[in-house]
């Protein structure tokens, strides 16, 4: 793994972490001695499904899943690939390095499913009736949130399934805490613009107003670009070297879903356009390169906070990373 992708949102997530303690093989055992006790809740599709009241041996499909599970303290027995990725999200792999991966973005392979011996499949990324049912026969598959779904309210439901409400009110109310904190930090950027985006093998493209960054910013009361303005939860199509205006901000926090491979490479070509040295933010050596699968995919509760993380380390340092391009 690349190193400039750890964050220094690692660290405090591995604090947060460090309460619980994992041990799949005693909960197992335990399990076996008694009987199951089960209960039925309404999943995001607005099925019925019956699963273990305490599950011991979740399956994550999805970023977001895997980043909850373990703010609630469960480490699964499986994990898909992060998106763009051949591995578990770059943000989570230091605390995910023992969760085994059962299958690319989206699409898992069943075999590897079978294998792990889910009590629990959860999921946010598959809305295929086909996989679900594929996956229903494996064990109670459970689709997590809908498209859109603000990540509070989102976790909230998450841990709502799993019997984990009051863990979920604890953590939200240290998310809550940190970005006050962090928020008085940053009197001083209150009237700045932040400026997110992914780069793509094809350009760059912003992230909506509504994304899972976005609202991260949000809470510190930092303001984004006119030009990033649209509603909506995902990112604009990649922009032309001529449209590199619509990126401009005071702060531009800028990177790929993986550090290597087209978008990686192209993005350290571009850097040297006459283009991108004429943005305001390169200009004022505010440029952060971050990590895109934290920044510009589908983030969950740890993710939100290694964004106030970076946030902070970045406006409130004397050096921007520029250089890290």
């Amino acid at each position: 793994m690349n190193k400039k992708y750890l964050l220094a949102g690692t660290v405090f997530v591995l604090a947060i972490l460090a309460a619980f303690s994992f041990s799949p093989k005693q909960a197992v055992e335990s399990q076996a001695l008694a009987p199951v006790a089960m209960h039925t809740i309404t999943d995001a599709m607005g099925r019925k499904v019956t699963l273990p009241l305490k599950p011991q041996r979740v399956i994550a499909l999805g970023e977001f899943d895997l980043d909850a599970l373990l703010a609630l303290g469960i480490e699964p027995v499986g994990t898909s690939n992060g998106r763009g990725q051949q591995t578990a999200p770059n943000y989570l792999q230091t605390i995910a390095a023992k969760v085994p991966s059962v299958g690319a973005f989206a699409q898992p392979t069943m075999d590897k499913v079978i294998a792990a011996q889910p009590d629990l499949i959860i999921t946010s990324t598959i809305n295929d009736e086909q996989i679900l049912n594929q996956l229903q026969k494996i064990a109670p598959t459970v689709v997590s949130i809908k498209n859109g779904t603000e990540w509070k309210s989102a976790f909230s439901q998450f841990a709502g399934y799993l019997n984990r409400d009051a863990e979920a009110k604890v953590f939200l109310k240290q998310y809550q805490d940190r970005a006050d904190q962090l928020q008085g930090k940053l009197a001083a950027h209150q009237n700045e613009t932040v400026s997110i985006v992914r780069w793509n093998p094809k350009g760059p493209g912003y992230m909506f107003n509504d994304a899972f960054a976005s609202l991260v910013i949000r809470d510190l009361q930092l303001a984004r670009p006119k030009s990033q303005m649209q509603p909506g939860v995902a990112h604009s199509h990649p922009l032309s070297l001529e449209a590199l205006d619509q990126i401009d901000a005071d702060w531009l926090f800028l990177g790929t879903l993986s550090p290597e491979g087209e978008a990686a490479n192209m993005l350290k070509t571009v850097k040297d356009s006459p283009a991108f040295a004429q943005l305001n933010a390169v200009k004022q050596n505010h440029v952060v390169v971050i990590d895109g699968s934290l920044w510009t995919s589908a983030g969950g509760p740890l993710a939100a906070l290694a964004i106030l993380n970076d946030v902070e380390k970045f406006l409130l340092s004397p050096k921007a990373s520029l250089a890290k391009l």
